[in-house]
């Protein structure tokens, strides 16, 4: 029987990456005429607010303090079990986000309900709590989705089908902006406010270029300008560094862009893919990237970019000194950059999901 509904869950409704590409395979499954419902947090201004027929809240909370967050978590997926054990197996699909809300999946295994997971991460800590989330997924899924090769080896499931669909740029992403008339060269970073996440080495970066006055650098976290004005409460932040909150639109800062970095650390948090990386090279930035992970799916060495460890201050200093100073280069750079962006376009990315669309059918 065809699937008549899928329920999307998602833990945390923030701007980021994956619930951005939630939101796509949202779109895509309601242009099929499949009936769509989005459990997730409270919080508004998230890239799933509004996105499917029905919204549906799920309890979380963050705190400061490690125990209270996981604390918080364990409620979260308590309560998310109980509130999808309303469903029954109804030619319904269960479709977790991220390895997170395992209580969704749960509940699927015992419904009878086939579950889909999308896998975005690999980075999860404590290791124990990786290894029950792997468990979970192992015992309840039907099939996986991988955001990248990367991924897929790294967190391979020996039993499971698995598959891996690249993320793509919406449609609006992927418009070419004017280049930029501004004097300068500005690098740009847009990132979590995470130690993991390369902020004090972009912060070390900026101060590394104070004496080029042709440099300037813009970091832009998802967070309020609360939590950043608390975060770097005490820090040196040069002058030549500029730090935004979170942000609705980003166009207007790529446009004012002439580099994209992510510098998250390798020992820390490995990209699995870096959506905001495409986004960049969407608008003709040339990018620097760490060289593992899903970014090296992404960027090609001296083609589109760098891959460069982000701590190597002064690798990233030299490179960034010598692609400002050599506007020939640099062209081509942008021109590969730009091009590099059709191969995640997102009608491929929506045919690959009416792929597993019609595959689910025999699920149901």
């Amino acid at each position: 029987m065809p699937v008549k509904k899928m329920v999307f869950i998602h833990l945390f409704n923030d701007r980021s990456g994956s619930p951005k590409v939630l939101s796509q395979v949202i779109k895509a499954a309601a242009d099929n005429n499949i009936a769509t419902e989005v459990i997730t947090s409270a919080h508004g201004d998230g890239f799933l607010s509004g996105v499917a027929d029905i919204q549906s809240k799920l309890f979380y909370k963050r705190s400061e303090n490690k125990l209270l967050t996981l604390g918080y978590y364990v409620i979260s997926q308590a309560l998310l079990f109980i509130q999808c054990l309303k469903y029954k197996k109804q030619n319904v699909v269960f479709y977790v986000n991220t390895m997170m809300p395992f209580g969704a999946a749960l509940a699927g295994k015992l419904r009878g309900i086939p579950v889909y997971y999308h896998v975005h991460e690999t980075s999860i800590k404590p290791n124990i709590l990786k290894k029950f989330l792997r468990f979970i997924i192992e015992k309840t899924s039907t099939k996986v989705v991988f955001v990248s090769h990367y991924l897929m080896q790294a967190e391979r499931f020996a039993r499971l089908p698995q598959i891996v669909i690249h993320n793509a740029l919406d449609a609006l992403d992927a418009t070419p902006f004017p280049i930029k008339e501004e004097a300068g060269f500005t690098c740009l970073m847009i990132c979590s406010l995470k130690a993991y996440k390369g902020v004090h080495e972009f912060l070390a970066l900026a101060r590394r270029s104070q004496n080029d006055k042709n440099l300037n650098f813009t970091l832009v976290l998802n967070a309020s300008r609360t939590e950043i004005d608390s975060y770097f409460s005490g820090v040196d932040v040069p002058g030549n560094l500029a730090i935004y909150p979170r942000q609705i639109d980003m166009s207007d800062f790529y446009s004012r862009s002439d580099l994209l970095l992510n510098l998250s650390r390798p020992d820390g948090w490995i990209e699995t893919f870096g959506l905001t990386i495409l986004e960049g090279m969407s608008h003709g930035l040339p990018v620097i990237v760490p060289p593992v992970g899903g970014p090296a799916e992404l960027v090609r060495s001296d083609v589109e970019g760098y891959l460069i460890s982000s701590y190597d201050i002064e690798e990233l200093y030299r490179t960034i000194c010598r692609i400002s100073s050599d506007p020939k280069k640099y062209k081509l750079l942008s021109d590969n950059a730009l091009s590099r962006t059709r191969d995640f376009s997102l009608q491929a990315f929506e045919d690959k999901f009416l792929k597993l669309f019609n595959e689910m059918q025999h699920d149901v």
